[in-house]
């Protein structure tokens, strides 16, 4: 009895705790995921009625309107992303890329070159169903992945929803601000058009100049500004629809959506276009998924969201059907004099907190694109230690600031910016749609029928919107075409020449029975180190090996052929990050390294990775000992045999003991170099490495009697190359096109790849391999 009322007691206080943490999350979510899309009513019902609808104003119409924007949030936030689309995460990740990688990993749908059987162990790509699929998925599924095509084509739709939530980056922080300042001239009437402007300009170079200091430092006030926005747009809503017109709740029902739709006609099928701005930001709540949790977004759009914007909307239609000339500032024109400039300042706040949520998902779709090799190299910068994801990337910041003042200047109207806003909020929305259909077939294992009744309702709400959309194209939405069209072909480009270059190295590895045929010397001087060999490779030797080689008889007794890669999973455990074997017999003293990163993983420069490296290849010397399965007397299938080692090994479970020293003596180091010379070179890169690394770790072997004393030579020798040095190999590689490539394959190598290959970061940069070690093999690659 007593057991029962102690486990029912516990299981109250864990759902209570559950519930208290998603209350909070579900607060924090405000700041960063809803300013977007509360801020809608600046402007939507001006977009609504510009244009030739300017005919049609008259109260029917403004109650359609309404009607239009109550069921577009109810059906396209509410129903298809709270309560559909955010059940579809990936390790608690969300948007376009989290949908994509759960495709990739059910269905054979992945372009990524260096893929192996070894991936699929990972606890993160396990997520998901386990059972089998339905029997009539499996002929769509086979069609699929058969045909390569499909894939790329796949993979072009992904792209282009990127493009087009880096293209919001640009548009939202202009329409936001112009919006918010333009309160300014409704009470000023003698500020003219350019002051305001001049104004929104200010304000857009200070948000981005303030991006480096990272969200995390203001987040605090995020969250508050958001929800007192929230608070103030309720209010207003509520005392225009009792103080102007009550009769505003019929609109509730869809007949007057049909009504709004007989007297319009085309001009109101084209103020869609307008309409689906009220939705604008719904693409956050997925895409910012994996900070907060489902339940708490869920809990923050069905109780304070969803009602704060519909009760907004319907007091704007109220006020507007009984002032119809107050349609080109209608938000302004209906908030009480009483309460004017406090709500103008909160405007101005949440539509900077907006802006900088919208910035924010442009640095994380960016460093996903990157990791899946679908964009140039840049600098990412973390903005916070505690906070997981906090980003900033300079590059992209000041492009975004550059384009968004272009915008703001160019057009300075934000009804044609609205244009292009609602053109690429709208198509991320059906690109997501469609993969969903996909995830509910080969993710979720429901029937086709029932993914096709998804895809069909939602397909053809969204279309019609985006046909309403496309035709504002020449009103300003070209913008977001042309924004995501640059955008997608720099993605293709560097993800086309990028896999075209590893091919090349796939096809032409050096043969592991040269490698056998030439003894364990190599034929070569084999010097005091280690050498780290950087390859996009997961197996084989790549052909820089034996170019240098070639050129230069010389090698370090330790090889270690490393490939940093990503794989298809939003986080890869530190437990199940290196993959580590054996290329050669043991006397050849030649690892492989496969060091693995998931799409949203970070490659912290921490100082440690050699000294991690050594520790995981120690254990695996030791754990191949006393596993059969890892040694094998066929020397060619040594490559390929790998073994998963933790990169955060205890001082217990570790096979070598370790020591640090701040302040260390060289002259150990140098005892085994004769030459004074290269003493004093030596002495003076370790000066500079301790300088860099503030720390010198040293090995040492236990004493253990009954280690193997083939084991115990092989770990010695490892510990003395260790303490000669560590150096690192890489490519400095040269592509292009062969001389029989077509015309297009030449533009697309010759120029577009080998342009963002010189205007984007060096792979030794991106990969934080300290200069002073760094060896360099130049090689021209004809692809």
């Amino acid at each position: 009895m007593d057991s029962d009322v102690s486990s029912s007691r516990s299981a109250s206080q864990f759902s209570w705790v559950n519930l208290s943490r998603n209350l909070m999350l579900a607060y924090q979510s405000f700041g960063v995921v809803y300013g977007d899309l509360s801020t809608s009513p600046l402007y939507v019902f001006r977009s609504i009625f510009v244009g030739k609808l300017q005919k049609h104003q008259n109260e029917e119409a403004i109650f359609g309107a309404f009607s239009l924007i109550f069921w577009t949030l109810t059906l396209i936030p509410l129903l298809k992303y709270v309560f559909i689309v955010l059940s579809a995460d990936d390790n608690g990740e969300g948007g376009t890329f989290a949908l994509y990688s759960l495709l990739c990993r059910h269905a054979k749908l992945s372009l990524l070159p260096n893929q192996q059987a070894a991936d699929e162990e990972l606890s993160a790509y396990r997520y998901g169903p386990s059972r089998q699929g339905l029997s009539s998925s499996l002929p769509l599924k086979r069609f699929l992945e058969k045909h390569k095509k499909l894939r790329t084509a796949l993979l072009i739709v992904v792209l282009l929803g990127a493009g087009m939530v880096i293209g919001d980056g640009v548009i939202t922080p202009a329409i936001s601000v112009l919006s918010s300042v333009s309160g300014l001239q409704v009470n000023h009437h003698m500020l003219t058009n350019g002051q305001v402007l001049l104004l929104s300009c200010v304000i857009l170079v200070g948000l981005f100049a303030l991006q480096h200091y990272g969200t995390h430092r203001v987040a605090f006030i995020f969250a508050p500004i958001v929800i007192i926005w929230l608070i103030s747009i309720f209010a207003i809503g509520l005392y225009n629809t009792i103080y102007w017109n009550p009769k505003i709740v019929y609109a509730f029902s869809p007949h007057y959506i049909i009504k709004f739709f007989h007297e319009t006609g085309k001009d109101g099928w084209i103020s869609l276009g307008g309409v689906l701005l009220a939705v604008t930001g719904t693409e956050a709540m997925f895409a910012d998924l994996g900070h907060f949790t489902a339940l708490s977004i869920r809990l923050a759009f069905a109780f304070v969201i969803y009602p704060c914007l519909v009760v907004q909307y319907m007091g704007q239609a109220a006020f507007l059907s009984k002032k119809i000339t107050a349609i080109p500032n209608s938000f302004y024109d209906s908030i009480p004099e009483a309460v004017y400039w406090p709500v103008f300042v909160i405007a101005t706040l949440a539509a900077i907190v907006g802006s900088q949520a919208i910035i924010s998902a442009t640095f994380s779709i960016v460093k996903q694109c990157h990791a899946l090799g679908c964009f140039p190299r840049v600098k990412v910068v973390h903005t916070s230690r505690h906070i997981y994801g906090q980003i900033y990337i300079p590059e992209i910041n000041w492009i975004l600031m550059v384009i968004t003042l272009a915008i703001a200047i160019g057009f300075q109207d934000t009804t044609l910016i609205g244009n292009a806003y609602g053109l690429a909020c709208m198509t991320v929305m059906l690109i997501t749609t469609c993969l969903m259909a996909l995830v509910l077939v080969f993710v979720w294992q429901r029937s086709i029928l029932l993914a096709a009744t998804f895809l069909l309702f939602f397909g053809f709400i969204e279309g019609v919107y985006l046909s309403s959309a496309l035709m504002k194209v020449p009103q300003g939405g070209w913008v977001s075409l042309v924004l995501a069209f640059i955008f997608m072909m720099i993605m293709f480009v560097w993800q086309y020449g990028t896999r075209k270059k590893y091919n090349f190295d796939l096809h032409n590895k050096v043969p592991l029975r040269w490698l056998l045929g030439l003894g364990p010397s190599l034929g070569i001087v084999r010097v005091p180190g280690i050498g780290l060999v950087y390859s996009e490779l997961a197996t084989g030797v790549p052909a820089i090996f034996s170019h240098f080689v070639t050129n230069l008889p010389a090698f370090h007794t330790v090889l270690v052929f490393v490939c940093v890669k990503s794989v298809p999973v939003p986080y890869v455990s530190p437990d199940e990050r290196f993959l580590i074997g054996r290329i050669c017999p043991r006397p050849y003293r030649m690892y492989r390294c496969i060091v693995r990163y998931g799409y949203k993983d970070i490659q912290r420069d921490d100082g440690d990775f050699e000294n991690r490296l050594i520790q995981s290849i120690a254990e695996f010397i030791q754990m191949e000992a006393v596993e059969p399965t890892l040694s094998s007397s066929d020397s060619a299938s040594f490559d390929g045999r790998m073994a998963v080692i933790s990169t955060r090994p205890t001082q217990s479970s570790s096979c070598l003991l370790v020591s640090e020293q701040e302040n260390y003596s060289t002259g150990n180091t140098t005892r085994s170099i004769r030459s004074l010379t290269l003493q004093s070179l030596r002495s003076s890169y370790d000066d500079e490495s301790a300088q860099m690394t503030g720390r010198h770790v040293r090995f040492h072997l236990p004493p253990n009697p009954g280690m193997d004393p083939a084991v115990r030579e092989e770990l010695l020798e490892l510990i003395q190359a260790k303490e000669a040095g560590v150096a690192y190999i890489m490519g400095h590689s040269y592509v292009k096109a062969r001389r029989s490539s077509s015309f297009l394959k030449k533009l697309v190598i010759d120029i577009g790849y080998s342009f963002l290959r010189k205007n984007c970061r060096g792979p030794s940069v991106a990969l934080n391999i300290p200069h002073i070690s760094l060896i360099e093999v130049g090689m021209t690659y004809y692809v």
